[in-house]
């Protein structure tokens, strides 16, 4: 591998999820499935997200799954139905999972999110206490995939999240084991941002739109950026793969996010058109990555303010001043609980 190339794998043992919350999270989603197929009505469960398509980054912050119902049992359920709204089953649904959670988690607590229960667990791990979400879904009379509540609207809304994992899982060994590790530095480098502009379901979309087979983690990371930045700026939308939902949404105004994209992708072009060069690399990829990677000017600051906060004395070269050492002292939920 190239220089580039190395620096983006050190990025990623960064944000490797550690293994004990990441099987504390999957120990938890599948207790959540396993209670909820004996709700009545329930048909089927099944996960998805970060956790079902290998994309978590650390912390570990929650696992994704879904409860499809049978709506012979709910025929009033629905807008193919009798236009019920969701509110009331996911309320019920919350009552009959909270007790049989706390039989192995005593401190849990179910409550609800957008799209059904939330659980919280109580249990940290490593300072981590991943959460599950359990999507409460209808199938569809007509049309691909699932009815899923939006219970801030307290309506029903078209999604396919089982067939997003089908896609994202799609491709040979190598594929997807590219397109997982770009999706992961995209969402690092999303989350450095006060104010992140892409969902991190968005970003994936794009990691399968854009990576292409045979491209290395560095040139199709340099892709994904370029490829997002000219979208944008063309005002293309991006259509759910699965073709049942409506175009996905930025968080931020397209203008901000096209901008940041490509001041990315233009780092990653440089850094890879001095590949072999460890400093030049480094700057480049600092300004995409800077918690993760120090250029060699950040580098100096560090240490600076690492021997001013110890009291100790700073070499004149390290404050870019000549003459001998000084001391510098350091200065001084959404819903109801079930």
């Amino acid at each position: 591998m190239g220089t580039t190339a190395d620096m983006l794998a050190a990025i990623r043992k960064q944000i490797d999820a550690e293994a004990e919350p990441l099987t504390a999270v999957r120990t938890r989603l599948a207790l959540v499935r396993k209670v909820a197929i004996g709700y009545e009505g329930a048909r089927r469960t099944y996960a998805s997200g970060s956790l079902a398509v290998h994309t978590m980054n650390h912390p570990v912050t929650d696992g994704d799954s879904g409860l499809v119902l049978d709506r012979r049992c709910y025929p009033q359920l629905g807008p193919e139905g009798g236009g019920e709204y969701p509110q009331e089953v996911v309320d019920d649904l919350c009552k009959f999972l909270g007790p049989l959670v706390r039989e192995e988690y005593p401190k849990a607590r179910v409550c609800t999110s957008k799209r059904g229960p939330k659980f919280y667990f109580g249990c940290p791990i490593n300072g981590q206490d991943p959460t599950v979400d359990m999507v409460v879904a209808l199938t569809r009379r007509e049309g691909n995939g699932l009815w899923i509540p939006n219970l801030a609207k307290n309506t029903w809304e078209p999604s396919d999240p089982e067939g997003h994992v089908t896609l994202l899982n799609s491709g040979t060994a190598s594929h997807r084991s590219i397109r997982r590790k770009i999706i992961r530095l995209a969402k690092a480098w999303n989350k450095q941002f006060g104010e992140p502009g892409v969902s991190s379901f968005m970003l994936s979309v794009w990691a399968y739109e854009f990576v292409e087979p045979g491209m290395g983690v560095a040139d199709g990371l340099q892709t994904f950026f370029a490829k997002a930045a000219g979208r944008l700026k063309a005002h293309q939308a991006t259509p759910d793969p699965a073709g049942v939902s409506a175009n996905l949404k930025l968080l931020l105004p397209a203008n901000n996010v096209q901008r940041r994209l490509q001041k990315a992708a233009e780092a990653l072009e440089e850094a890879l058109l001095a590949d072999g060069d460890e400093d030049a690399v480094a700057a480049a990829l600092g300004r995409i990555f800077w918690k993760y990677v120090d250029s060699p000017k950040t580098n100096q600051l560090a240490a600076a303010v690492q021997l001013l906060s110890s009291r100790s004395a700073v070499p004149a070269a390290v404050l870019g001043v000549s003459g001998p050492a000084v001391l510098i002292p350091p200065t001084r939920s959404y819903g109801d609980v079930a």
